[in-house]
């Protein structure tokens, strides 16, 4: 399966999308992963939440959503900020041209200070990592923050999945551990780990870019950069199924 993993700049969103478009029919791309929360300026870099700018970003990523179909890939993942009566939650949508948009995953592990005041903007979700599944794909998602819980990449590969998930946005001066973190979640969960990030600016946080697709065993396959900020694979996901019987996913961890 080809699979297209990307860094946004938000600001310039349209143009962006057009590049974005362009390269998955030149890559013949099946799957994309777009950035956390991508369709508006990253908003949690202030510590004080604006209702009008939250509502803002929920019907930019409304709209935007609504346009997935003009990429052209297949299968899309990413999150989005939603309303969920007197809550507010940043949850994983899975999109495919059969079968239109659903809800998959909402982030439940919040970070909380410079540039990321994430919690004080929106509610946790429930802890749920449940798989999910679209034509035989099995599809784990981490948000951002989650990916450091490693539990659940080990749940998530017991579970049988082919893809760990990781959209983001952080800062540039993280980015290697960052990738530290992806590549060390592929090992544990034998899964292909993918993530895509927001770049450019956002008030004073310099966003990273570095966008990432790594093998089962935690192999950097590649990552995206100002000059390339979309990177298309063709994956082999028989090489995640064979990695779950194979060090150290097959170690007994169960109680005695």
């Amino acid at each position: 399966m080809k699979a297209t993993v990307a860094q946004i700049d938000a600001k310039r969103l349209e143009s962006e999308w057009e590049r974005l478009a362009a390269h998955i029919a030149a890559n013949r791309s099946e799957f994309l992963l777009l950035p956390e929360m991508c369709f508006s300026p990253w908003f949690c870099a202030t510590p004080e939440r604006d209702e009008q700018r939250w509502s803002e970003a929920v019907r930019a990523h409304e709209s935007w959503l609504a346009r997935l179909p003009e990429l052209g890939a297949r299968i899309v993942v990413g999150t989005a900020p939603r309303n969920a009566g007197d809550k507010r939650h940043n949850i994983a949508y899975l999109w495919t041209q059969a079968g239109g948009l659903r809800w998959i995953h909402g982030k439940t592990y919040l970070p909380n200070d410079d540039g990321y005041w994430e919690a004080n903007w929106y509610d946790r979700a429930p802890i749920d990592f449940r798989p999910a599944h679209v034509d035989g794909l099995g599809i784990g998602v981490t948000i951002c923050t989650e990916i450091w819980f490693m539990q659940h990449a080990r749940e998530y590969g017991r579970s049988g999945i082919h893809l760990l998930l990781n959209p983001r946005s952080t800062p540039q001066f993280s980015n290697a551990k960052w990738l530290a973190g992806g590549r060390t979640a592929a090992v544990i969960s034998g899964a292909y780990c993918l993530s895509s990030n927001h770049a450019g600016q956002a008030d004073h946080v310099e966003l990273g870019g570095a966008g990432w697709i790594c093998d089962p065993n935690g192999l950097v396959l590649g990552t995206t950069n100002d000059e390339a900020p979309f990177v298309t694979l063709d994956l082999d996901l028989d090489e995640a199924v064979a990695a779950k019987s194979t060090y150290p996913r097959y170690v007994d961890d169960s109680a005695l």
